[in-house]
């Protein structure tokens, strides 16, 4: 991959796929959403995340997994699945509660014994024109809004950074220039 944050994704029978390459982060996470919730509005009832080359998880990162996790769960027959997340990222990852969204490592997924031939087939995601900073600001809120929806703990633990968020999103809408029409 060229780049330090890097996605790349694949659609297979059943399943699609996204990797992460280097740092999980709010720099990337909006293609990790944008991908997804574009396969599961096609219909698609399974995403696999492959985190065996994410060297680490933002917040912003991991309320967009959740966010991914919940929409499926509320599909019937639909099922988040992580491969590979290493122990740092599990552990950030139960540290918040969110492990319970997703499964980790199954052993019967319908992907078994081909990821080696799935890795090499991925491809680069092709980033959509960049957002302005008000989109950005709006998905870094909902990330963390999403993280503190989930329990209590994160409701305390993110509640100045949910603050400052919206008060960030009220700024820019604000100072947003109106489309003419």
């Amino acid at each position: 991959m060229t780049t330090q944050y890097s996605i790349s994704i694949g659609v297979y029978e059943g399943f699609s796929w996204i990797r992460c390459h280097g740092k999980g982060s709010f720099q990337n996470s909006s293609f990790v959403q944008e991908f997804g919730n574009s396969r599961i509005t096609n219909g698609e009832r399974c995403l696999v995340i492959d985190l065996s080359e994410c060297t680490g998880m933002d917040s912003t990162f991991m309320g967009v997994l959740t966010s991914l996790a919940r929409r499926l769960l509320a599909i019937d027959g639909g099922k988040f699945q992580l491969i590979d997340p290493g122990e740092r990222n599990l552990r950030s990852l139960e540290d918040l509660g969110l492990h319970v969204f997703m499964e980790i490592d199954p052993p019967l997924a319908p992907w078994r014994g081909r990821v080696d031939q799935i890795r090499q087939e991925l491809k680069p995601y092709q980033i959509s024109p960049t957002t302005d900073s008000l989109q950005r600001a709006r998905h870094v809120l909902h990330a963390h809004q999403t993280l503190s929806d989930v329990n209590c703990k994160n409701q305390t633990e993110f509640s100045n950074v949910v603050k400052m968020l919206e008060n960030e999103v009220n700024r820019k809408q604000r100072n947003h220039p109106k489309p003419e029409g």
